[in-house]
């Protein structure tokens, strides 16, 4: 599922497309997301300018000339900046059309994802409205935590993911900040002493503005940072993944060590989580600018007493934008 991160990744990757640009058109292809996408959405949209990028949260906020679009990604979503006439996908259920040519498209396997749009004051929408203090913002800090946490039974990886007390930390980032901070999952927030509080707020800011500059966390696109940048496949890298899409080092993958050195870091932050390539790698070129990749992958999860291992193999679709390569299309099946 997206989290924080990733949705700040990808507003920062489509800020620079976007702002400026005026919409042509939203080509909505299917409507029926988590909520409906409203059938006159398209026209009070289009012909408007793109002001500003910005995020609450997990929701993506394009701010217009007359309003505000509110985009969630779900737990599969993702936008991406296309051609405007790329051939679309299973699962892209709409465009937002940019007079570069350019197009903002949402791709979502699950339809939990949403779009709605609002003439007022966007922190005011039913679905902001209610919303914590962002983790990277003043307002979070350890006085905060601390008052949030006095008298709570619940557990404080529990109140670190409710969205009412402080938003965007899931259940990865809750678990490293934890880790960092030495602090049990289990324990209940009440019984965290001011110097824990402090130590745990920093942990959350830290976990999570690493994964920021880093494009965020997603288990799927693992093999993209090692396999898809050049390094060779029998490395057998032990890591959790930070990417959602592979970004080519000076055109050539020749920034090897970069990678090999982000992964030893990587692997001694994630303890609990193993991952090896356990075969050969296939590449078919499907046009100019895709590619599909095959590879079998084994896994190991550690979680105190449980322990879970097993093989999946994985295919991944992915599409050449410039100087990145972006997953388009993951597939996943249990290994014989």
């Amino acid at each position: 599922m997206p989290e924080l991160p990733e949705v700040e990744t990808t507003r920062r990757g489509i800020e620079p497309h976007a702002v400026g640009r005026r919409i042509v058109a939203l080509e909505v292809h299917e409507p029926r997301l988590r909520w409906r996408v409203p059938d006159d959405l398209a026209s009070r949209v289009a012909g408007q300018r793109v002001l500003h990028a910005k995020r609450r949260a997990k929701y993506l906020l394009l701010e217009l000339e007359s309003g505000t679009l509110l985009l969630h990604l779900g737990m599969s979503g993702s936008l991406r900046v296309l051609p405007a006439d790329t051939p679309r996908l299973t699962h892209d259920h709409f465009d937002i059309v940019l007079d570069s040519g350019r197009t903002l498209r949402f791709n979502d396997p699950r339809r939990f994802g949403s779009l709605h749009y609002t003439t007022e004051n966007p922190n005011e929408h039913p679905l902001l409205a209610d919303l914590a203090p962002e983790p990277l913002e003043p307002a979070f800090n350890a006085e905060y935590l601390w008052q949030t946490t006095r008298g709570r039974r619940v557990t404080i990886k529990q109140l670190l993911m409710n969205s009412k007390l402080v938003v965007g930390v899931g259940n990865i980032y809750a678990s490293e900040a934890l880790f960092r901070a030495k602090v049990r999952p289990r324990r209940q927030a009440r019984s965290l002493s001011r110097s824990e509080v402090a130590r745990l707020a920093r942990a959350v800011r830290t976990v999570l503005s690493m994964a920021i500059r880093v494009g965020g966390t997603t288990l799927r696109d693992y093999v993209g940072a090692f396999v898809l940048a050049g390094l060779d496949p029998q490395v057998g890298a032990e890591a959790a993944f930070f990417a959602d899409r592979v970004q080519y080092y000076n055109e050539g993958m020749k920034d090897r060590e970069k990678i090999r050195e982000d992964l030893k870091r990587y692997d001694s932050r994630w303890p609990g989580r193993k991952f090896w390539l356990a075969g050969d790698i296939t590449v078919e070129p499907q046009t100019d600018k895709r590619v599909r990749v095959t590879f079998p992958l084994r896994y190991e999860l550690r979680n105190g007493s449980k322990h879970s291992s097993g093989k999946v193999d994985k295919t991944l679709l992915l599409e050449r934008a410039g100087n990145d390569l972006q997953i388009v299309a993951v597939n996943e099946r249990t290994a014989k």
